[in-house]
């Protein structure tokens, strides 16, 4: 299946999940066991030959995409997490959101000094989350390679924020 092929699976949302927002839904993308398998395949396609060592994804929907990208790759997994869900010793950061501040976590141990990490999510917006994941990264020692994202909300800002290569598949406008 080929990228518009793909693109014209994500459904858009008016007015969830507050109004004026046309939300970017990939469920329908996610079930589209055809649309689902070439964006995963055009993931790996991109980063097989770049010495990828770690894969981590930002929660919740940078999970599906990382983990199976870190299995095709055959390299480790770490996920991203919001405050208080992972078991062990954590670092955190905090982001700026519209209203207030929010919070992701990362095991301190969960890469290696110097490991080339792809960090993934699902979509990049205003690029909080995705700055915030990048922090956390680095602070414990990671190399960070490339931020991935499926759905480049376009006008938002959030590329900007980051200070790393990027890597999208598509583009909405984001609104």
């Amino acid at each position: 299946m080929k990228l518009d092929e793909i693109k014209k699976t994500v459904r858009t949302i008016p007015n969830w999940p507050k109004k004026g927002i046309m939300f970017k839904d990939i469920t329908t993308l996610l079930n589209n066991s055809e649309a689902f398998k070439s964006t995963c395949n055009l993931l790996y396609e991109h980063y097989k030959n770049k010495g990828v060592q770690k894969v981590a994804g930002i929660e919740s929907r940078g999970f599906i995409f990382g983990s199976v990208l870190a299995e095709k790759l055959s390299v480790g997994f770490v996920p991203i997490r919001k405050p208080g869900k992972l078991p062990a010793k954590t670092i955190k950061e905090e982001y700026e959101l519209e209203y207030g501040t929010d919070c992701i976590e990362i095991h301190e141990d969960a890469i290696k000094l110097g490991e080339k990490v792809v960090i993934i999510d699902d979509l990049i917006a205003t690029g909080g989350t995705a700055k915030a994941a990048l922090n956390l990264v680095r602070k414990i020692g990671g190399e960070v390679l490339e931020c991935a994202f499926i759905i480049d909300l376009t006008g938002l800002g959030g590329k900007e924020k980051l200070d790393c290569p990027i890597f999208t598949m598509m583009e909405f406008k984001g609104e």
